[in-house]
């Protein structure tokens, strides 16, 4: 293995995607891969393996070669998993997997398609009310940071919209911007475009203080609903058990890949950041964010379907 190490990559590397394209997963992955596949000298392969929220593409990379040519593209949804599904038998969400680099954080946003009647978060919030149930919400699929970030504004505004469920936050997106569903609350990497090109119409975003991409815009919370907070955060595993050589090469390729412009500036303009963290740093968070997000869900009820 030190030899292997030593010669990695000899061949192209997967980056396997746990949601369909388009979604802030896929966004993420694929703004980093042609970067790094130049640093490491060979081709990065994007692979979009969707379903059970993420858990069928976290069970292939979790059982496959500790050789670093397979790896995974992590979020919030990897710390959400294992309070919704079972898990047994399939993979652990900390032993399974060995944590390479964080890449950035981004923040959800509430959009609604143009057609709705609502210019800011109050006018949402009092149509809702008019029409308990009625106002549909799509979203990637039960337990996503789509999800949870419409639950959570759901909880603190007092309002009850209908969840549409999708495969994934690309879907998702196409029907609000379809019309069919109304709201939204995307991660804002992907919905910046469509924010841009006014095919969505934006009335709050999920973070703490205002974003640099979207400054005229206020946060959820100033707008009308205190304590509201939702930032989704993206980075890449590996197997278990993946020789720690390679790891520290792919973490010293990725950090690279970060100090880039064009990769700071795609993140900055589609309101993400870049976040730096050790290997070991980043598996520690990911740890204290299985804690975190498994509270939220047992207070919300959130169960999977």
């Amino acid at each position: 293995m030190p030899a292997a190490a030593q010669d990695y990559p000899t061949r192209p590397v997967r980056i396997i995607v746990p949601f369909p394209p388009g979604g802030g997963n896929d966004t993420v992955a694929r703004a980093v891969a042609t970067a790094l596949g130049e640093r490491l000298g060979q081709q990065i392969i994007v692979d979009n393996r969707s379903g059970a929220g993420g858990v069928i593409a976290t069970e292939i990379v979790a059982n496959a070669p500790k050789d670093g040519y397979t790896l995974l593209l992590v979020s919030l949804a990897h710390a959400v998993n294992p309070w919704l599904y079972d898990l047994k038998g399939r993979y652990d969400p900390i032993k399974s997997l060995t944590a390479v680099a964080i890449l950035t954080s981004s923040t959800n946003a509430l959009t609604v398609h143009p057609g709705l009647p609502v210019k800011n978060v109050k006018e949402l919030i009092a149509l809702a009310r008019q029409q308990p149930g009625k106002i549909g919400w799509a979203g990637s699929n039960v337990g996503s940071f789509q999800h949870l970030g419409g639950a959570l504004f759901q909880l603190r505004a007092g309002v009850n919209f209908l969840f549409v469920p999708f495969k994934g936050g690309g879907p998702a997106t196409i029907d609000v911007i379809a019309g069919h569903s109304k709201v939204l609350f995307g991660g804002l990497f992907a919905s910046m475009p469509h924010i841009r090109s006014g095919k969505l119409r934006v009335l709050g975003v999920g973070s703490l203080t205002r974003n640099a991409a979207l400054p005229d815009v206020p946060t959820i919370a100033e707008a009308g609903v205190p304590g509201y907070e939702a930032v989704n955060w993206f980075g890449i595993a590996a197997p278990a058990g993946t020789p720690a050589a390679i790891v520290a090469r792919l973490h010293q390729e990725i950090s690279a890949v970060q100090d880039l412009p064009a990769v700071q500036q795609r993140f900055e303009s589609d309101g993400a950041e870049v976040v730096r963290m050790s290997s070991a740093g980043f598996g520690v968070f990911m740890e204290k964010e299985l804690i975190k997000w498994g509270q939220v869900l047992k207070e919300s009820g959130i169960k999977a379907p």
